[in-house]
Parts: C-alpha cells; structure tokens; sequence
C-alpha cells in the first residue's frame, strides 16, 4: 500500500491504495464514485472515461501511480447539476437508451469540446470513435455534439 493525495472532481482526497490500482477502481471502490463504468477493462471500450487534466483518458487502464498531481474529473464533477452543455445535448437528442456508455461518451465529448469548440464532423467521429455504444445510437451522439457546440459557441 501507499498513500496517494487526488484531486477529483476539486476536492483533495487521500488514500492509501496499491499502487497499481487503476483510477476507475478507485473511484468506484475506494470514493464511491460509481458513475464511472467499468466496459472492458483493456480502454477499448470508453465506459471508463474521466478526464485526467482535461483530457479523456480511460480510468480502467490508469494506475493510480501514475496520476501525480493532475486532476481528475468524473462524470459526477462535469457539472453540479447535470447541466454541461454536452448533458443539455444528450437530453434534446435523446441519445441514451441503455445508458450503460453514456457517462464515457459525455466525457469524451466534453474534453474534445474543451479543446475543440467548433469540432468539423470528422474530428467528431475520430474524438468519438474509441467509446463504444452497444446500442448503436452513434447518429445522435454526433448530433448532440454539434448541438453542445452550438451552445458553447453561442
């Protein structure tokens, strides 16, 4: 074991943890964030998605080792009350149906919007394209990025 002091979701948080852990089952397992999912445990899935320093990494393959000083966010420090831009979007859409995916697809898109404000279709889809949804509603998660972009540009 060794202790590990985290910034998730702007709180500091220590924990005395393997080093080896990956962040999602810290998060889930040791803070009781359960928001993020577990999908596949090899980050071919992005059910697992958090964003490290505003990008969108996989927690499932993030040892908690390697996250230094970094912040961490979760679906749960998106927003306080559900309402980022990109949530706002899913909800017009309609775009969860099982929702399993959904949490990893909201942060994807959220740090691509982040970095890319006015993304063209393509960077959508190459952004996008590592988050699997087992119920294939990938034309409204498309649609509800442009939708969050248009909200964040507006």
């Amino acid at each position: 074991m060794a202790k590990f002091n985290l910034n998730i979701n702007g709180k500091e948080r220590e924990l005395d943890v393997d080093p080896t852990t990956p962040m999602l089952w810290v998060l889930r397992d040791h803070i009781k964030l359960v928001g993020t999912k577990y999908g596949c445990g090899i980050a071919q899935c992005g059910a697992c998605t958090v964003h490290l320093d505003g990008t969108a990494v996989r927690s499932c393959q993030l040892p908690i080792s390697s996250v230094g000083d970094k912040e961490i966010t979760t679906i749960e420090g998106l927003s306080e009350k559900g309402d980022h831009p990109v949530q706002q979007a899913w909800l017009e859409v309609d775009v969860p149906q099982c929702g399993y995916c959904q949490a990893g697809q909201i942060m994807t898109a959220s740090a691509l919007l982040e970095k890319n404000p006015n993304p063209s279709d393509e960077e959508i889809e190459t952004a996008m394209n590592g988050n699997i949804c087992r119920c294939g509603t990938y034309t409204r998660i498309k649609k509800a990025v442009k939708i969050a972009a248009n909200s964040i540009n507006a």
